[in-house]
């Protein structure tokens, strides 16, 4: 793994504002998504870290605007925001503002790799479904939430990979990354069910809940008595996100080479949050379930053997 000085040098960057504000992404997005990190850090070639550092660090801000709070000020934080990432696509933003080392760091991917600046804007016109989003109705409102935003927002990243990105394509990687993001999310909302359930919503939809004798307050109100209907409907939807993980098995394969071992890792990691989710099962309903550190760690040593064989060697 490069040192994170040597990665900056290696995609360009050498000013030393730019290298701060990257800086500042690179602190954050260790600490709130440490695996995709770690993998982003040890698998892909030094010139991507940067731009991957910058694109995550970026989707997480999105989300913390628009989470929490009432509907209608999660839509006007949308729409600020919008306008804020749109003039900075435009023209670096100053000093003064505290997300604007964000926003640098952002604006210079966006000209380093040209394609990024329509995936942002892909997301961000995706990004109200979030903002309004209450829990579905039917499993027809989860597959047009997938497409509308959580695609978008794996996309932001997934394209430094794609060879011709295109967006909005309907090419053979959108569709692998449009899998794997389809069993990620699942996975993400039954992981977070206890915590999603005491805000009032959760990514299972309401007709599944029918199915099985369940409604939302039976899980906020974490009733012992709904535990084993509540095991039968993890499963069931762990059921879909593994097919989903399948089917996305091709996805490195589409790639270039030093790219290959990173999608293996992330549908691995992917594999493990399953497996801990299904051993939780009913019991999601006090707590998340995490992937096994240990487990985790044999998949990044695993595909960094792999990357070390396939790197060029270092200049």
């Amino acid at each position: 793994m490069p040192r994170w000085s040597t990665a900056l040098t290696e995609a360009g960057i050498t000013d030393p504002t730019l290298r701060r504000a990257y800086d500042a992404q690179r602190d954050l997005v260790r600490k709130f998504a440490v695996h995709q990190y770690l993998a982003a850090r040890l698998l892909l070639p030094g010139k991507l870290h940067a731009s991957v550092v910058a694109l995550v660090a970026f989707m997480h801000e999105t989300d913390e605007r628009i989470d929490a709070g009432e509907v209608g000020a999660r839509k006007e934080a949308l729409g600020s925001w919008h306008r804020e990432v749109g003039a900075a696509l435009d023209a670096v933003p100053g000093p003064q503002d505290p997300a604007s080392a964000l926003l640098r760091a952002l604006a210079d991917t966006a000209r380093r790799c040209p394609h990024t600046a329509a995936r942002v804007h892909e997301f961000l016109d995706g990004a109200p479904v979030e903002a309004e989003w209450t829990g579905f109705d039917s499993e027809a409102d989860y597959q047009a939430y997938i497409d509308s935003y959580s695609l978008p927002a794996l996309m932001l990243t997934a394209s430094l990979l794609d060879p011709a990105p295109t967006a909005g394509g309907d090419g053979l990687f959108r569709q692998g990354c449009r899998a794997l993001i389809e069993g990620w999310q699942r996975i993400d909302f039954l992981a977070d069910l206890a915590e999603d359930a005491e805000q009032g919503r959760i990514g299972i939809a309401r007709e599944e809940l029918d199915r099985y004798g369940l409604t939302v307050e039976d899980l906020r109100s974490k009733s012992p008595a709904c535990v084993p209907a509540l095991g039968r409907l993890v499963g069931a939807q762990a059921d879909l996100a593994e097919t989903a993980l399948t089917t996305c098995r091709r996805l490195p394969g589409l790639v270039d080479a030093p790219y290959r071992p990173f999608l293996r890792a992330l549908i691995s990691l992917q594999v493990l949050h399953l497996q801990a989710v299904r051993r939780k099962g009913g019991s999601l309903l006090h707590g998340g379930a995490r992937p096994s550190i240990p487990a985790a760690l044999r998949v990044l040593a695993r595909e960094y053997h792999a990357a070390r064989g396939v790197r060029r060697p270092s200049r």
